[in-house]
């Protein structure tokens, strides 16, 4: 597998920032089980997960202006990072001031041991959660989340949280993969938890 250092890449007028390889799900449609990188990226692969100082230096050969939003988006989890990711946004913040998004599987609790949430206000403005199915029995065999069978009710806790600390919440399911009634019933869950519903395009 060949691997290199893509921190920063960039996709449409965002960039995104790879932080790690982590990820304590094993999803069976993950697009990195297919693919190496994104569209016009690198691979994003990472030799090593990067130091905060290795992702402050290739920081400084980025044009920040280029650019509409940040988002801590890669090939692994970004909140198996966590220290790191939260460094990194509060020095674009400060800098640069643009806006923030997380995308994450919503597992930000457990795979750190604790609340993450208020580490994060004031540094994000919007956090993208992988809702995938209304059905946790469905979620759990998709998703197959090294923290077993407590990993959906745990995302939708960490969804309902985020909603006191993040200004825009948004979980998220993939056209064509679930039914129009599946995904109505998702609806009324991101209803109740406060957060946005966004069915995304399918990408092969």
């Amino acid at each position: 597998m060949q691997k290199e250092m893509t921190i920063f890449y960039r996709v449409h007028d965002n960039l995104y920032v790879n932080l790690t390889n982590k990820c304590p799900c094993s999803c069976t449609f993950c697009l990195r089980q297919t693919r190496d990188h994104m569209e016009n990226s690198n691979v994003l692969w990472l030799d090593h997960t990067p130091s905060l100082a290795e992702v402050m230096d290739a920081m400084e050969q980025v044009d920040f202006s280029q650019y509409r939003e940040v988002v801590f988006c890669g090939f692994g989890e970004p909140t198996e990072a966590f220290e790191v990711l939260r460094e990194t946004a509060r020095c674009i913040k400060e800098r640069y001031q643009k806006p923030i998004r997380i995308n994450t599987n919503g597992l930000g609790n457990l795979v750190n041991g604790r609340d993450i949430l208020p580490e994060l206000s004031g540094l994000v403005d919007t956090v993208s959660i992988s809702l995938n199915t209304p059905d946790r029995e469905e979620y759990h065999r998709l998703v197959r989340s090294r923290f077993g069978e407590k990993s959906f009710d745990a995302m939708l806790d960490f969804a309902k949280e985020s909603t006191k600390y993040i200004p825009r919440v948004v979980m998220t399911t993939v056209d064509t993969t679930i039914s129009h009634e599946e995904e109505e019933t998702c609806r009324k869950i991101c209803e109740q938890i406060g957060a946005e519903y966004r069915i995304r395009a399918w990408e092969d």
